[in-house]
């Protein structure tokens, strides 16, 4: 492959794979040398060995100052971003100077103590507090780490040119002792360049023995912490697959609150003279919101909802609306000016002074209790360094021009749920268009705009991303064209961002070739597609090949496929071997499909054996899988074999049990209660539930309820619940409401609501429907959309069209259109489906429908509308 092939798929810049393969241009970093050896398919840790002799760090790793860092004891706990907590004094800080409160110990901290002390003894450490805005996260890790300032720790916070740029220049230079700050760490994790990188540099960093020991610490808000944990769904990219692997079993949850033992240490350190503290608590006590108080929410909050102007009120509100649809931190005062204007009433429009602007940022400038403001003028660091692999100068977004502006914590979290139903008026899109730059903020915006079904805006600000050369937005824009039916419009756009290097447009691109039935064009396409690092183009074109008849080019193609990392391909291979009878073939390529993580690779050849006749070879390959661990063939052939010999697939079934496969068990119990055995089934959904089968605990509450027992039947339900299945709950309610019990039903149902799970609600709505009592459904549903289930819009919009009531079907469909949640509308099909028949060219921000229009290039506005056809 050519030096700018091998860039790309290592995801590197070519003057840097340029350099790494030539002797005279210094000693490529640990990034680059890791980079390339997973591309080229060599000994990563081989290569990585020769780089530390090259480089002259042999032996055991540096740990003294040549390391990116400086001794703990040399920070101040607020450069590492521990809120301030106001000017009072405290027994910390006798001066009164950024004083911080005496510290109240809860149960994190505990396990906070637990790592510091591995990491002391030489085992490296990760922990990500998980916790809402202001909850004591990070001055948690400030006084975890303080017993190793003692042992001569350093910390490194990496900042600078930006978070993500800095922990992935550096990361490879930390050395022992070292603990690793990565505050608010979804802007490392979470980096739409390097966010993978980061977790991968920071795995490398935990298991190389010669930099331990290490400490690394984070912090999250819940929002990126189920972002990140949350798997995709089949066929969805996978953007957060390795820091999955690097928060898993290593996140903490920070309460929002203080529990009665830490309200009690917070009370005996004000009547000791903290005077913060016990001037928290005076605020504080019932609800133990402490952290909060102390970092200045209430103030905050009262300073947005009782400003001393409306214009005020308005650029929060267009600062929360910005962050809530994916800008980034940094929002331009243009920006903010212009988009503020629609969100004040007329009476307040016309009040408006020719300063207003200028009275309104120095009102939102004001600070309130631990030094924060509302909305407070920056200055991004600027980028002082030469471009390297994760700065290259031609991929360097635009910056915007003039001043810029953050949005407290607390009130952009607050805005986050507050208006989270509400979409933005047309200022705010107008402003968008006009003064955002960075091709991310405006992709961002863009897509809120089409969940809202803001189809015209959409359009314009994918137009204003592609004109600054953004591949995503430009691939946006093909894909649309593709779903209007203009082929033709969309292929010089998908061309273009194909151009800057978009694999996924290389694949549109194929696609509509091989509509077109030009099929050595989509062939050219897709192999584009697989050099640029997409082996699974290489699948599809066998896939095409094998359908044609060509056996012998699918195969060869599904080689190459394999050769690049596809194991679906060997499967493909293996179904072909066998098909033509070379079982000794098929065994081969699905042996080689498992060692390279076809998970279902020995299942699909036990299941090809047993569909044979052959049902010894079926069972030896599910013991050889479940021996290396794998248990699930075990069980599909179970399955398979469980209409015909429940004995054979019970003994199956016990196998797995005998391998550690607890599931088993739930699969055992089914098959006793299908044969009448209650007992025998009670049983071992019992033994299941024990190893946390939520799914088993759900059935026994079931079972109990059906024998009299509600109590036990709730408290296994509620138990359910506590490890995240509220479906048992819900199976509940709707057996109660079945029974004639609807009180009982809605109690329980509110019960499980106030705790922020609608799904009882919602099936207890369908319940009543389904029974003819729309009111009492109608009543439900509504509770369910107050709490944020906007699927409750969807189902209250059907009612009313299959009432005839169609204006008030279509309000409903609008709000939840507002909500930009088409997730909500799954249950009813797609929801470019519905929303396209009700408004064909979309909504306008104020939500009555769009004028027919034409996707046009970007043109300059000067009005509050999108641009329109001449």
């Amino acid at each position: 492959m050519s030096k700018t092939q091998l860039a790309g798929m290592a995801g590197l810049g070519r003057t840097t794979v340029s350099k790494a393969l030539l002797p005279n241009h210094g000693v490529p970093s640990v990034d680059t040398v890791t980079a390339l050896a997973n591309v080229l398919k060599l000994p990563g840790e081989a290569l990585l060995e020769l780089r530390r002799t090259a480089a002259g760090e042999t032996g055991t790793a540096s740990a003294d100052v040549s390391g990116p860092g400086r001794p703990i004891g040399q920070w101040d706990p607020h450069e590492l971003e521990v809120h301030p907590a106001g000017p009072g004094k405290s027994p910390s800080d006798a001066d009164g100077v950024r004083a911080l409160p005496g510290y109240a110990r809860r149960e994190h901290d505990q396990v906070l103590a637990a790592a510091v002390t591995a990491a002391a003894t030489g085992r490296s450490q990760i922990v990500v507090l998980v916790g809402a805005s202001s909850t004591g996260k990070t001055r948690a890790c400030w006084e975890a780490v303080q017993p190793l300032a003692e042992k001569a720790w350093r910390l490194w916070h990496p900042f600078d040119p930006t978070r993500a740029e800095a922990a992935l220049e550096d990361l490879h230079r930390v050395g022992p002792q070292t603990v690793v700050w990565l505050n608010e760490a979804q802007h490392y994790l979470g980096n739409r360049k390097f966010g993978e990188r980061i977790a991968a540099a920071v795995r490398q960093l935990l298991l190389d023995e010669e930099r331990g020991p290490v400490l690394v610490l984070g912090t999250l808000w819940p929002e990126y912490a189920h972002d990140y944990a949350t798997p995709p769904t089949p066929g969805e990219d996978d953007p957060y697959s390795l820091a999955r692997e690097l928060m898993a079993g290593h996140t903490v949850s920070v309460p929002d609150t203080f529990d009665s033992a830490a309200l009690a240490t917070a009370t005996a350190l004000a009547e000791q003279g903290d005077t913060l503290l016990a001037d928290a608590l005076t605020r504080s006590r019932n609800g133990g919101r402490i952290t909060q108080d102390l970092a200045g929410a209430p103030e905050l909050l009262r300073r947005y909802e009782q400003p001393r102007q409306a214009a005020s009120r308005a650029l929060l509100e267009a600062a929360m609306d910005a962050r809530r649809l994916g800008t980034g931190l940094h929002l331009p005062q243009a920006f903010l000016t212009d988009a503020a204007p629609d969100y004040l009433s007329d009476h307040d429009y016309d009040l408006l002074t020719d300063d207003w602007a200028e009275k309104a940022y120095a009102e939102l400038a004001e600070q309130v209790h631990g030094k924060q403001a509302p909305l407070r003028r920056t200055t991004p660091r600027p980028t002082r360094r030469p471009p390297t692999p994760t700065t290259d100068a031609g991929t360097t977004p635009p910056t915007s021009a003039g001043p810029v502006f953050l949005l407290a914590d607390y009130l952009e979290q607050h805005g986050r749920t507050t208006r989270r139903h509400l979409c933005p008026p047309a200022s705010f899109w107008h402003a968008a268009h006009t003064h955002l730059t960075h091709p991310d903020d405006l992709n961002n915006l863009a897509k809120a705009a089409k969940g809202r079904h803001r189809l015209q805006w959409s359009h314009h600000l994918f137009q204003r991303a592609a004109d600054h050369g953004d591949p995503e937005a430009l691939t946006e824009l093909a894909k649309a064209r593709v779903e209007a039916g203009d082929w033709d419009g969309a292929e010089p756009l998908a061309r273009q961002a194909a151009d800057h290097g978009n694999t996924f447009a290389l694949y549109l691109l194929a696609e509509m070739r091989e509509a077109a039935e030009d099929w050595e064009g989509a062939e050219t396409l897709y192999r584009q597609a697989a050099d640029h690092g997409d082996p699974g183009v290489l699948t599809r074109l066998a896939e095409m090949r094998e359908a044609a008849g060509d056996r012998e080019g699918a195969e060869t193609l599904y080689r190459q496929a394999a050769d690049h990392g596809d194991p679906d391909a060997l499967i493909h291979l293996a179904e072909m071997r066998e098909a033509a009878g070379d079982r000794e073939g098929a065994e081969t390529f699905t042996r080689q499909a498992a060692d390279h993580g076809g998970t279902n690779a020995l299942a699909l050849l036990a299941e090809m054996r047993e569909a044979a006749g052959d049902r010894e070879g079926a069972e030896t390959f599910t013991r050889q899988a479940a021996d290396h661990g794998d248990t699930y063939p075990l069980i599909h052939l179970a399955v398979m074999r469980k209409a015909g010999d429940r004995e054979g697939a019970e003994t199956l079934y016990w196998q797995a049990v005998d391998h550690g496969d607890t599931n088993a068990l739930r699969h055992l119990a089914v098959m006793r209660e299908k044969a009448g055995d209650w007992e025998g089934a009670e049983t071992l959904y019992r033994q299941a539930a024990d190893h946390g089968d939520t799914v088993a605990l759900a059935r026994l509450a079931e079972m109990r309820e059906a024998a009299g027992d509600r109590e036990g039947a709730e408290t296994l339900a509620r138990q359910a619940a506590d490890l995240g299945d509220s479906h048992a709950l819900a199976l509940l309610v709707m057996a109660r409401g079945m029974a004639g019990d609807r009180d009982g039903a809605e109690t329980l149902a509110r019960q499980v609501a106030d705790h922020g799970d609608t799904y009882a609600l919602t099936r207890l709505a369908t319940l009543l429907e389904m029974g003819g009592d729309r009111d009492g459904a109608e009543t439900l549903y509504w509770q369910a959309a107050d709490l944020g289930d906007h699927g409750a819009l969807t189902n209250l919009a059907v009612m009313r069209e299959e009432a005839g009531d169609r204006d008030g079907a279509e309000t409903l469909y609008r709000q939840a259109a507002d909500h930009g949640d088409p997730d909500a509308l799954t249950n009813l099909g797609e929801p470019s489906d519905i929303f396209n028949r009700l408004w064909p060219y979309g909504l306008d921000p104020d939500g009555t429908p769009t004028s027919p229009w034409e996707p046009s290039g970007s043109v300059g506005l000067r009005e509050h509308v999108p641009p329109r056809p001449s």
